[in-house]
């Protein structure tokens, strides 16, 4: 049994209904002989009691006996006189043999007898009695004193579960607690009531693994920066040093070896701008997100953009779907600077891999759980056994041509992430590639202030 609750209560429920049985079968023995000595003392104190002689004629008008009664006449009465001879019987009764002196057991006419004999100077006295009665007054003696504990077990039950609901509660809370943190959030946990001395323990060490995986993803974002920051400067002067030294005649080279230069020269300078962009997306937080405009910021991408897709003959556009209106800006909750970084790569994914002539189109589309937005283009899309790893960082497939860096992806993913969207990266059936960020979350502006975002926009 994996759960604790469910073995607590298990345990302590069987362990108490198993108490009750013993409790009751203990009462239940306790009563029986109580019961039984009650039942000796009648026995021996009718049978002193009788008078000296009891004409035959008070056995014709004795009473009925009842055998399965629990009155007095359940006592079977035989008298024998000095010479053995049978004087007195208990009427309707069943034959029973002398027993001899004292307290005797036995079986006779299907029941078990308890009986006491005493001699007298003139007579032998026998009272006799089946066993039954006496269970049966055990049992309803055991029943009197067993019945309030009957009505107290489904109390204790109650306060069973009560009792483990309460000493659980801090490990569910530890557990919520938990579940509810964003996952890129490495502040330690918060104890707002003291927590009991088996849990510090373990509140201790998560909170000193989260620290030092804090420091840990800290100093590697730190390096990652250093890095990216130390080698775009001398790059970018590189590059302009190059092209100084060709237009001044220092430097001779044909014109292929100076495309290859150029080429690597701009494709190590976009790695280190997107090694900068991982780790300010790896640094960010949610405090950066707050009321923004999609539309706004898609339609100043697809502008910034639309000069490199007319050098490659690409229609580039915006196409909103399920608009409130002409006016509708889309607003989400979001950080703008993260979501443009996320925009900037698929669309320069897109124009990359699209070829002459081709189209990529950004959307944007109101649905149930959100906004969506989706970046498709008419590219060669991704072959279907490598799509899984098209979002891991510096992962390019077999093939890609261009200046990538294989971290386009990897960062508009981080970005998903941080704003708990869905992100999907799909081939399109009619060739192409899909990819999709859903689940932003929208924000319903007033009618005043979508009037005032539209004429901000024209």
């Amino acid at each position: 049994m994996n759960s604790i609750r469910r073995w607590l209560l298990g345990w302590l429920i069987c362990g108490l209904a198993l108490a009750c049985l013993i409790a009751g079968y203990g009462i239940f023995r306790a009563a029986r002989l109580e019961a039984g000595e009650l039942f000796d003392y009648e026995l021996r104190t009718v049978a002193l009691s009788l008078p000296d002689n009891i004409p035959a004629a008070h056995a014709a008008e004795g009473r009925t006996h009842e055998l399965h009664g629990i009155a007095d006449d359940r006592l079977v009465i035989d008298i024998w006189d000095a010479s053995g001879r049978l004087v007195y019987h208990s009427p309707h009764e069943p034959a029973l043999p002398r027993f001899g002196d004292g307290f005797q057991s036995a079986e006779r006419e299907g029941y078990r007898w308890r009986a006491f004999g005493v001699a007298l100077p003139d007579r032998f006295v026998q009272v006799a009695q089946p066993y039954y009665v006496r269970d049966d007054m055990a049992i309803e003696l055991a029943l009197r004193i067993i019945w309030p504990l009957v009505l107290l077990i489904p109390a204790i039950v109650v306060i069973v579960l009560v009792v483990v609901a309460r000493g659980l509660a801090p490990v569910r809370w530890l557990s919520s607690s938990i579940a509810a943190r964003s996952h890129e959030s490495r502040e330690p946990v918060a104890v707002a009531t003291p927590m009991p001395d088996e849990l510090r323990p373990l509140v201790d060490e998560l909170n000193g693994l989260l620290a030092r995986l804090n420091d840990a993803s800290e100093a590697q974002r730190i390096f990652v920066a250093d890095a990216a920051h130390e080698l775009r400067t001398p790059l970018t002067a590189l590059k302009l040093q190059i092209q100084g030294a060709i237009s001044d005649g220092s430097l001779k080279v044909d014109s292929a070896t100076l495309a290859k230069i150029d080429g690597r020269l701009n494709r190590l300078i976009h790695l280190a701008q997107q090694l900068l962009s991982m780790a300010r997306e790896d640094a960010a937080r949610e405090a950066a997100i707050a009321p923004m405009s999609l539309r706004t910021l898609c339609e100043t991408r697809v502008a910034d953009f639309s000069l490199i897709a007319e050098a490659k003959s690409i229609d580039l556009g915006l196409v909103l779907e399920e608009a409130h209106d002409e006016y509708d800006t889309y607003t989400i909750c979001g950080d703008m600077h993260a979501l443009a970084v996320l925009v900037n790569n698929l669309l320069d994914n897109a124009i990359r891999h699209t070829p002459y002539g081709g189209r990529v189109d950004v959307t944007l589309r109101r649905e149930s759980d959100g906004i969506a937005l989706t970046v498709l283009d008419t590219g060669p899309g991704i072959p279907a056994e490598e799509i899984d790893r098209a979002c891991d960082r510096f992962y390019r497939c077999v093939g890609t041509q261009g200046q990538g860096s294989g971290l386009g992806l990897a960062i508009a993913l981080r970005v998903a992430q941080r704003h708990h969207a869905a992100f999907a990266v799909t081939n399109r059936d009619a060739g192409g590639l899909a990819v999709s960020l859903r689940g932003l979350r929208a924000v319903e502006m007033k009618a005043q202030e979508a009037g005032s975002a539209a004429l901000a926009m024209r």
